[in-house]
């Protein structure tokens, strides 16, 4: 009798997937952030933050099914962290985990939809008021802006805007 009652919710979640392609999103980085995360801010930590990128937009368009069998091409092309990263306090043993500042980020790219309709995005976000940023980890307002972007990427408010 359980099988009964569950076997066409199970085929309705089974073909669910089947319906809508989710999008190809790929993140690079931008040579300029590049050059810094070399010299100053650490390769991983900025491999990492493309990373997540990534993975807020890959979410948040998988929760809407906005642009469905597309191809987002990111590159961050800029990002700065609230706290010092590791990378900072090993150059500068005199820098503490405990000094802060203003973070944020800067997105730039292109969706490519199904009929090949190419439309430009960018998007860049940076806290403006130091209180807010006492708050944060050494990434805080850089996955502010991720998050606030991969949003207006999923309510179609990045194609209005441009």
């Amino acid at each position: 009798m359980r099988a009964m009652l569950f076997s066409p919710l199970v085929l309705i979640l089974a073909a669910a997937p089947a319906l809508a392609a989710p999008p190809e999103v790929t993140v690079a980085i931008g040579p300029k952030l590049q050059k810094e995360a070399v010299e100053h801010l650490g390769v991983r930590e900025v491999d990492r933050l493309a990373d997540d990128l990534k993975r807020s937009v890959e979410r948040e368009l998988g929760r809407t099914g906005v642009l469905s069998g597309a191809r987002i091409e990111l590159v961050l092309t800029d990002a700065k962290p609230n706290r010092p990263t590791f990378k900072q306090m090993a150059d500068k043993p005199g820098l503490s985990y405990a000094s802060f500042g203003l973070g944020g980020a800067s997105i730039e790219g292109k969706a490519i939809s199904t009929d090949g309709t190419v439309t430009p995005l960018k998007y860049q976000w940076y806290e403006s008021d130091i209180r807010w940023a006492r708050e944060r980890v050494t990434w805080g307002d850089a996955d502010t802006a991720f998050g606030q972007f991969a949003r207006r990427l999923a309510r179609g408010e990045t194609y209005a805007s441009r």
